[in-house]
């Protein structure tokens, strides 16, 4: 009698860009106005109103931090970048 092997397909490591979502984070500062946050948001990441910008600025005034979208790697890494570039203040990209 033969036995054979079968390997189960491994978890993703943290880090290892397989699989699970990303998260883009911006931080609150003391540079960026309201008005500045909520329409950067809304420009840069789809789904997000002008309202729904300014909601969130709220949120990250309030806490400190918000999620603004989550996702995949590559276009969780494409906002997080146009974002930053933006001059919103930005924690680092990571996996959840």
């Amino acid at each position: 009698m033969s036995t054979t092997t079968v390997e189960r397909p491994k978890a993703a490591d943290p880090g290892s860009g397989l699989g699970g979502n990303w998260m883009v984070i911006v931080l609150n500062d003391d540079h960026n106005t309201f008005d500045h946050v909520a329409k950067t948001l809304a420009r840069i990441i789809p789904g997000i109103s002008l309202d729904g910008g300014y909601s969130i600025a709220d949120r990250i005034h309030g806490s400190g931090r918000a999620a603004v979208w989550t996702g995949p790697r590559e276009p969780a890494e494409h906002y997080w970048e146009q974002l930053g570039s933006a001059g919103l203040t930005m924690a680092p990209l990571g996996q959840h």
